[in-house]
């Protein structure tokens, strides 16, 4: 048996999806009845929908390849 009074409330919570649909699942997060709005989801996300993710570094990758582009390996 559990120990008591150790385990998160898990209760009903409704998700909104990027798209506005949304629907009920069950969670530990915020309360009863709480709406969970998503900012990112499989509807949306360029890992699930198949579209070009865009590099957001400063430019720290197009500065590595012009200062060591022309390097070749030293081992073949």
């Amino acid at each position: 048996m559990a120990k008591a009074g150790i385990h998160p409330d898990y209760h009903t919570i409704k998700v909104q999806m990027t798209d506005g649909t949304v629907f009920e699942t069950r969670s530990t997060w915020g309360k009863e009845g709480d709406t969970l709005a998503l900012d990112i989801d499989p509807k949306s996300h360029p890992a699930w929908t198949g579209g070009a993710a865009k590099l957001q570094d400063g430019g720290r990758v197009a500065k590595f390849n012009k200062r060591f582009g022309g390097l070749t390996s030293l081992t073949k």
